[in-house]
């Protein structure tokens, strides 16, 4: 008999791509999201909020690992109570669903947002230490949030956390649909930034093949119990220069000028308190935030050696395959 995974956030971009995965591993799937409904007629969905701790327990009844990858990308400076909430909340609750059940795996899908500072980092391994100045609600929830997942790890539940950086690939709702739109409407003639700061991106494939082998070295007492590990495609390059290669291949014009990024960041400040002022906005960003503006103007790219040796991760698809394969994908989706 097939084991059975659960996948929170299973109808996300990287849910839906761990679904195949496990599919094609040959697991029972069931994804627990805000609805019930999904593309395969092969994968039990269900409706449940994380943040309800009995549903989501009797949610997970069966499972032999839980991949915890449900959560809520805000960047902005608002709505924080509901970052929370979702993003430590409902971590808490797996943790407490997977003890209640007596599931033995949670592979958690962190963020490399955690290290960061604000600050140049190059080359960073898990020797970093966890940011100390808030950069967004959403870095503080994931700090917060693995803390608990790896504080969790003992002989009954052997706990991991991915930490991977600047997801791109088909089914992508984020990145480069934001980027598209700005480049639709012609506001792609500049950059933000007059400096090269190198950016690591990671494809949503080469994620997946580290979330199962995360799971597969997985058990009480194994040597990556309780560890971190960063997850990219360990090929830094300028975040403009990625731009400007999906540009490119999309038959879109190039970025010709700069602007400083204080400029951009006072618009981006001012954005934002905007939003606020009215409510805020979630699932609704267009990469002009503080925190999008920081990244773009600073170096941020990590060392994967830890997860290569460890986890025997090995990236498949390069950086310049993956942006075809995206491409291809936004052409017959209609979306490029």
């Amino acid at each position: 008999m097939a084991r059975l995974s659960v996948v929170t956030g299973g109808l996300g971009f990287v849910g839906a791509h761990l679904v195949d995965g496990l599919r094609a591993r040959g697991d029972e799937v069931r994804v627990l999201d805000i609805r019930d409904q999904g593309p395969r007629d092969d994968v039990e969905y269900r409706k449940v909020d994380i943040a309800d701790p009995a549903a989501l327990a009797e949610a997970c009844a069966g499972a032999e690992t839980v991949f915890h990858n449900a959560s809520l990308v805000h960047t902005k400076h608002n709505r924080e109570s509901d970052v929370w909430r979702v993003n430590l909340t409902g971590t808490e609750n797996v943790i407490a669903a997977c003890r209640r059940q007596g599931i033995g795996r949670l592979v958690y899908v962190s963020s490399a947002s955690v290290v960061y500072d604000g600050k140049d980092i190059q080359n960073g391994d898990e020797t970093l230490p966890y940011a100390k100045s808030i950069q967004a609600p959403y870095a503080a929830s994931k700090i917060a949030a693995e803390k608990q997942v790896l504080a969790a790890n003992d002989a009954s539940l052997a706990t991991v956390s991915l930490r991977p950086h600047v997801i791109f690939g088909p089914g992508d709702r984020r990145l480069l649909p934001a980027l598209l739109a700005h480049a639709r409407a012609g506001r792609l003639r500049f950059q933000v930034g007059r400096g090269t700061w190198l950016s690591d991106y990671t494809y949503a494939t080469n994620l997946i093949d580290a979330l199962l082998l995360a799971d597969e070295g997985l058990a009480p007492g194994a040597p990556i119990s309780g560890q971190a590990y960063f997850i990219t495609n360990g090929e830094p390059m300028a975040f403009w220069g990625f731009v400007q290669r999906v540009l490119a291949r999309l038959g879109f014009p190039p970025i010709r000028y700069r602007l400083p990024h204080q400029l951009v960041y006072g618009i981006a400040a001012i954005k934002e308190g905007i939003d606020t002022l009215r409510g805020g906005t979630l699932d609704a960003e267009d990469g002009l935030t503080r925190f999008a503006i920081r990244y773009m103007c600073t170096h941020h790219y990590f060392s994967i050696e830890r997860a290569r040796r460890e986890l025997g991760y090995d990236p498949k698809v390069s950086v310049d395959e993956g942006i075809e394969l995206t491409c291809r994908n936004l052409e017959a989706t209609g979306a490029a």
